[in-house]
């Protein structure tokens, strides 16, 4: 029994949480997550990813790829115009220009004097092919015929000029 003017009786707890109606087409008070469908997106989303990451990394190798190729090309084509430059001016005896196209450390070696001594004793050279450089040893193989008709295989080493950052030759050898 209430008496007029007293607090109404409280509740201990929660209030009660309803029970969902009973029936077909009945929703449920609360959103349930989705199920269907879930593994389809999970493995589009892994399959797309996937074949990123196989464009990002061929691209890069292919781009690896291209940049070392060039930049072989141009490190033989400059062997072959510094080399040539040197093996014509000493197949047309201009020693003094031959002298000078050499690396700073065989100038230090060998006078121009004993340079234009030692090159002018030697065979004559009528042609030559230059090879591939060989970055290791930063040489390459040169085939000469000389004068007489014989050939042989001779290696021009080189060094880098530090200032100019061009290709030198250091000295040619069997």
């Amino acid at each position: 029994m209430t008496t007029l003017g007293a607090p109404p009786p409280q509740q201990q707890g929660p209030p009660p949480v309803p029970e969902p109606p009973s029936g077909p087409g009945v929703v449920p008070p609360f959103p349930a997550p989705p199920v269907e469908g879930r593994g389809r997106r999970v493995g589009l989303g892994l399959g797309l990813g996937a074949v990123v990451l196989v464009l990002v990394l061929g691209g890069g190798l292919a781009a690896f790829i291209g940049l070392t190729t060039v930049a072989t090309r141009a490190l033989n084509e400059q062997a072959d115009v510094v080399v040539g430059d040197y093996l014509d001016a000493v197949r047309d005896k201009r020693y003094g220009e031959a002298y000078d196209m050499l690396c700073q450390q065989t100038k230090d070696d060998e006078t121009e004097a004993e340079f234009t001594s030692r090159v002018s004793a030697e065979e004559p050279i009528r042609s030559y092919d230059v090879g591939d450089v060989e970055l290791v040893q930063m040489s390459a193989p040169v085939d000469v015929t000389y004068a007489d008709g014989s050939t042989a295989e001779l290696r021009a080493y080189l060094a880098q000029n530090r200032r100019t950052g061009g290709f030198e030759v250091c000295r040619v050898e069997e």
